[in-house]
């Protein structure tokens, strides 16, 4: 499996107190490989240092060497399809680093996205794919 991971899985995967860190080390261990938007990268070093401690950042950063996270920069068409979704669904509270975890998704065109956020991915309808395949289930 390839995906593309927003932050709450990560945070969930990293954070053994999370009530979803079983489920997500689950998904972790039959991935292929994890995709993870440099907005992703910087929202979960912030709420890793904020519970966890500048340790466990460190951890995290130094597991890219040799896990099955994929580090990948925006493009500017990233950036202009996340302004897109920012406008087209105003009404929701799908954030930046969602939008542009749902435009990394449809660039690479990959169905799958890992996240516990059920509503904001739920009500994104990609370019590519009637939906997207939601884990942990």
């Amino acid at each position: 499996m390839i995906a593309v991971a927003d932050t709450s899985f990560i945070v969930a995967y990293i954070n053994k107190r999370d009530a979803y860190h079983l489920a997500c080390v689950d998904v972790f261990s039959n991935a292929h490989s994890i995709v993870v938007p440099q907005t992703v990268l910087a929202e979960v070093a912030y709420l890793i240092q904020q519970r966890l401690g500048s340790q466990a950042v460190a951890a995290f950063l130094e597991s890219f060497e040799s896990s099955v996270f994929a580090l990948t920069p925006l493009e500017t068409s990233d950036l202009l399809v996340s302004a897109k979704t920012l406008r087209d669904y105003a009404d929701s509270r799908i954030d930046f680093v969602d939008a542009t975890v749902m435009a990394v998704a449809e660039r690479l065109g990959l169905a799958t996205v890992l996240t516990l956020d059920r509503r904001d991915f739920s009500i994104y309808r990609p370019r590519h794919c009637q939906h997207f395949t939601l884990l942990p289930d």
